[in-house]
């Protein structure tokens, strides 16, 4: 997590503001593509993104693997942002308990993948 970011107030702000669940994707060790739709994020210190792992299948076994990750996620006027960066998934710690304290209880929040902020874009212009 060398070339993590501090999240910039703009996107702060544009999540404060997005609508519907975000897009979470990995790749495998073959070069397979994942995507899930994620409703159990939150923002996490200044520069990670939390992903609550309630059902995680190939997205856990790709960041085993070492995969990066991505975070698609689009806002009430309709602007979209993808976040990138390495990711670490924990099962115990500060992390895992900000997670366990928004994730819903009627879900099984077995682990946190954390989503190092490393580069920001909206559509192609690249923010960070």
């Amino acid at each position: 997590m060398s070339n993590q970011k501090t999240i910039p107030q703009e996107i702060k702000k544009a999540w404060e503001n997005k609508k519907g669940p975000v897009v979470f994707t990995t790749v495998s060790a073959d070069s397979e593509p994942n995507s899930i739709y994620a409703t159990c994020v939150s923002l996490y210190q200044e520069n990670s993104i939390i992903v609550a792992n309630n059902y995680f299948d190939k997205t856990i076994k790709n960041i085993e693997a070492g995969s990066l990750g991505s975070i698609l996620f689009i806002t009430g006027d309709d602007k979209a942002y993808q976040i990138k960066g390495s990711i670490e998934h924990v099962t115990n710690g500060a992390a895992y308990d900000n997670m366990k304290s928004w994730n819903p209880e009627r879900l099984p929040g077995v682990g946190a993948a954390i989503i190092a902020i490393e580069e920001i874009y909206c559509g192609a212009e690249k923010l960070l």
